[in-house]
């Protein structure tokens, strides 16, 4: 007797990675690949019954027909960065043509399969900080094709920032990059990452970053999100801080059908400093979701969490943020907002900014806030001369600016501002 044996959405999915090879690889890294793979047979993609996953549905995304492929054409991308250190990935591949360094004393900045054969940090705690329960992050455990590593060496202060740049270039392409940092004990450093679809098509980027901010050091990344409007992107950042150190994160998001952040901070350290901040100016039918978990598990840490949003046309933003208190870590200050501006009738905002607080000696607020612009103030703005257009820009301006002032590193800043300026009509 025939019996035909459907495949499930998860089966055919993993069906797009069957013909990838790792047999290059490290043996240490062969078996973190081979545990992800029997961990990913236990686990199932996430629906909207579960509450982590409840307003971003993942069906386009898994149901997607990909392709796995390393460029094999010459192609043409602007790298104008201010920096003489930036890695470049195409497809989730590395490209030793495009990537350019300038090797300071101090800072080891390579392709993650470089790191992977010379870095004992990288062989000693690659892998350790991803979640077991998360589907997504267990799968570029077990296929991430290439990434970035950075290693800050103690007291290095490093006066320029670096660059990671992944490129989707080619028609339907799933990509697995895979970052590492490890920010030595009192060093400094800035990252810029960028993902950006030159090919216009849809895609499917599902990046993983491990973060480890050692004692007294000082580590900023700033994330600049810009798909093509038909592709799909998941990001997981997983940071550990320790004592007095200081991490920042500035997310962007600029473009993209769905695009997913889940950023886990773990502060292990006792006078943490923590900031998580977000810009998502959506149109269209952009779907973005910000998910950030933090727990403080030692006394007198102190976070600061802003996200707005700028949501039009039929977009849909997602917020929900959850600081989580433990009872060993009295005097914990942590402030969480989230403020959208809504410019038309079909966008919605699903906001949950949480608490969770078990020390009794604390100072920790959260707040949302939804609304249109002031209609006073565009009266106020168009008494004085200025088009309804003008002004609706002015008041976006205005809306982004203190998140904005949190960028570290002044090209970013300007091209943001510039990105704000271009898509409603601002003038300086």
């Amino acid at each position: 007797m025939n019996e035909t044996v459907k495949m499930t959405a998860k089966d055919e999915f993993l069906s797009n990675f069957n013909l990838l090879d790792f047999s290059f690889d490290e043996k240490f890294s062969k078996d973190i690949r081979n545990t992800a793979k029997s961990t990913i047979d236990g686990l199932q993609f996430p629906t909207s019954k579960v509450e982590y996953w409840k307003y971003t549905r993942i069906n386009k995304i898994i149901k997607g027909h990909y392709t796995i492929v390393a460029p094999e054409n010459e192609i043409e991308i602007d790298l104008s960065v201010p920096s003489k250190n930036c890695i470049v990935l195409i497809n989730g591949y590395f490209s030793e043509e495009l990537s350019f360094f300038n090797k300071n004393e101090g800072v080891e900045f390579s392709s993650l399969s470089d790191a992977k054969k010379n870095s004992s940090v990288l062989q000693e705690k690659f892998n350790s900080l991803v979640k077991k329960d998360e589907i997504f992050a267990q799968i570029n455990s077990a296929y991430h094709q290439d990434g970035a590593f950075m290693h800050v060496a103690k007291n290095v202060q490093a006066t320029e920032p670096y660059y990671i740049l992944n490129f989707v270039d080619d028609s339907n392409v799933m990509s697995n990059p895979r970052n590492f940092i490890f920010v030595e004990q009192s060093a400094n450093a800035k990252v810029v990452l960028k993902t950006i679809n030159t090919a216009n098509t849809g895609s499917f980027t599902n990046m993983v970053s491990e973060i480890f901010v050692e004692k007294n050091a000082h580590f900023e990344i700033n994330k600049i999100q810009d798909e093509a409007e038909d592709s799909f992107q998941i990001a997981t950042e997983q940071v550990v801080q320790a004592d007095v150190s200081t991490f920042k994160i500035n997310t962007f998001t600029l473009n993209g059908a769905i695009v997913r952040n889940n950023l886990n901070i773990d502060s292990l350290g006792k006078n943490t400093m923590t900031y998580l901040n977000g810009l998502y100016p959506l149109k269209g039918k952009q779907h973005v979701d910000n998910h950030t978990y933090l727990l403080h598990r030692e006394p007198n840490g102190e976070s600061h969490e802003l996200y707005k949003g700028i949501l039009g046309d039929s977009s849909t933003g997602v917020f929900n943020g959850k600081v989580f208190v433990h009872r060993e870590a009295q005097k914990t200050n942590a402030f969480q907002s989230n403020a959208n501006i809504v410019m038309t009738d079909n966008a919605t905002i699903n906001s949950k900014p949480e608490l969770e607080i078990y020390a009794d000696d604390v100072k920790c607020s959260h707040g949302s806030t939804t609304g249109q612009l002031d209609d006073e103030a565009l009266f106020y703005l168009r008494a004085r001369g200025l088009s309804k257009e003008s002004a609706r820009a002015v008041l976006v301006n205005a809306f982004a600016s203190d998140v904005i002032e949190q960028i570290g590193v002044e090209a970013v800043q300007e091209e943001i501002e510039k990105y704000i300026d271009d898509n409603y009509q601002g003038i300086k």
